[in-house]
């Protein structure tokens, strides 16, 4: 079965009391109100919408000259010459000569400030020294000051886009590129996500300079939007490279566990119990030495302690249905225990190429983790160390899941699964990871999908709006 269709499932979101923006939002719409009619209506609809279907077909096409266009221009600007590199990556376990070497990538990608130039720097060893971005960008940004280049990803309400500086004032910032996520406040408002987003700001900013995490630069916002300009991860979804392998080998996988256990640890237990809540591999970006960048922090959320020591409960239904803990959807309460859950079915789908809970309606989904328990197929082999940690971590008890228990993110690194793991190398990124992107130059978008370039729908963001919930956006 292709990977595409085991991913049928969009993120979903039912805010709680607290949970999700303010009681005055108006309710968003369920995208199923007001049908189509029948008969020449319906052929009329047919008819409009296969002409709609061509001229979108026609604007893509010249979207994609005027990408490939810009594109040239970067890589001219980068000393690249003509031609697309292959695509080809290394399979998992295998030997991979990259079109640029390692220290060709660590120039290129990095530009003497990281590795898109972007609020860090990385030493000849491999470690990194952050950069506030404070010390690269004036507190009055503007979407005007960026030159948009070409569309990395869209969501819901949400769109990121691949842009570089308008004015550059050194050679070293003409060859900078960023990645800016572009947020529709009307869209915000309807689909309830005011909490959402301004959690999401406040978490990046606190968490910046983690090796595995996105970098949040700036923020700012103009009448209609919100934007977040992050750090740019050329390598695109590791989801993408485990779509195109079929599934990955036991040191691949391990690899790639062990860098988001890092990224847990430090949310859990280094940052007041930050909760991700959606993690999944098409929110983990490789960079350009194949390491993981996990991004999209629209459904975290810092929890803390309560008076106790124990983690504080939140009851929001948010995530992906393939890795929701039984918790979130029996609305029991949930804490940070949903992301060891979520870490265990991402290693089942490492290894096996699909997740262990499955159907094309949610709800049967949600039945199959309450009941069904977490079985591997005989075909591929699956190592008992593997099957015994994920099965420690999808324990529908929580307060028997590993990760959850004494010990926390500890015990999770002692398993035997992470058997000859350097977790000290790991953090510094000392070496490649087992999949290198084929990166050819500063600002390359080779390994990310071609996306339309215009929003169909766009709501307006009206004074009658601006008046009742400008107070939630203010000092973004």
């Amino acid at each position: 079965m292709a990977m595409a269709a085991l991913h049928p499932s969009q993120p979903i979101h039912t805010p709680s009391q607290g949970d999700g923006t303010s009681a005055s939002s108006p309710s968003p719409s369920n995208g199923f109100t007001g049908g189509h009619g029948s008969g020449l209506h319906a052929l009329h609809d047919v008819t409009v919408a296969a002409q709609q279907a061509q001229h979108a077909q026609q604007q893509a096409q010249q979207q994609a000259q005027q990408q490939a266009q810009q594109e040239a221009q970067l890589a001219s600007n980068n000393g690249v010459s003509g031609g697309t590199a292959s695509s080809s990556t290394a399979a998992p376990g295998s030997t991979f000569s990259p079109s640029i070497q390692p220290s060709q990538q660590a120039q290129q990608t990095g530009g003497g400030t990281g590795e898109s130039g972007q609020g860090q720097s990385t030493a000849s060893d491999g470690t990194m020294t952050v950069t506030q971005a404070g010390d690269m960008f004036p507190k009055n940004l503007k979407a005007d000051d960026f030159v948009r280049i070409r569309t990395l990803g869209t969501g819901t309400f949400a769109r990121v886009v691949l842009v570089r500086r308008q004015h550059p004032r050194s050679e070293e910032e003409a060859h900078q590129v960023f990645a800016l996520k572009i947020l529709r406040k009307a869209a915000v408002i309807k689909l309830k996500q005011i909490d959402h987003v301004r959690h999401e700001r406040q978490i990046l900013h606190d968490v910046s300079g983690h090796p595995f995490i996105t970098n949040l630069l700036a923020s700012f916002a103009d009448h209609d939007f919100l934007y977040l300009l992050l750090d740019y991860v050329p390598g695109g979804e590791l989801f993408s490279y485990l779509r195109k392998f079929r599934r990955f080998d036991e040191p691949t996988a391990q690899f790639y566990a062990a860098e988001i256990v890092l990224v847990l640890e430090y949310l859990h237990e280094q940052q007041d119990g930050v909760a991700y809540r959606d993690l999944k591999p098409e929110n983990l970006l490789l960079d350009a030495r194949g390491h993981v960048k996990l991004v999209d922090f629209g459904f975290a959320k810092r929890l803390g302690r309560d008076g106790a020591g124990g983690a504080v409960e939140t009851y929001t239904l948010c995530g992906t249905p393939e890795y929701i803990a039984p918790e979130v959807i029996q609305n029991m309460g949930h804490t940070t225990a949903v992301d060891w859950w979520a870490l265990g079915i991402l290693i089942y789908e490492f290894l096996t190429g699909y997740p262990p809970f499955w159907h094309q309606n949610p709800l049967e989904i949600y039945r199959q983790i309450l009941e069904k328990p977490v079985v591997f197929p005989q075909d591929p082999s699956i190592s008992p160390a593997a099957q015994d940690l994920v099965h420690q971590l999808c324990t529908v008890d929580r307060s028997r899941r590993l990760g959850n228990i004494s010990g926390g993110a500890a015990k999770v690194k002692a398993h035997p699964f992470f058997n000859g793991v350097d977790w000290d190398a790991l953090y510094e990124r000392r070496d490649q990871g087992p999949i290198v992107p084929p990166v050819r130059y500063n600002g390359d978008a080779q390994c990310f999908d071609i996306y339309p370039e215009h929003d169909v729908d766009f709501e307006q963001y009206t004074p009658e709006l601006a008046e009742q919930y400008d107070r939630f956006f203010a000092n973004f």
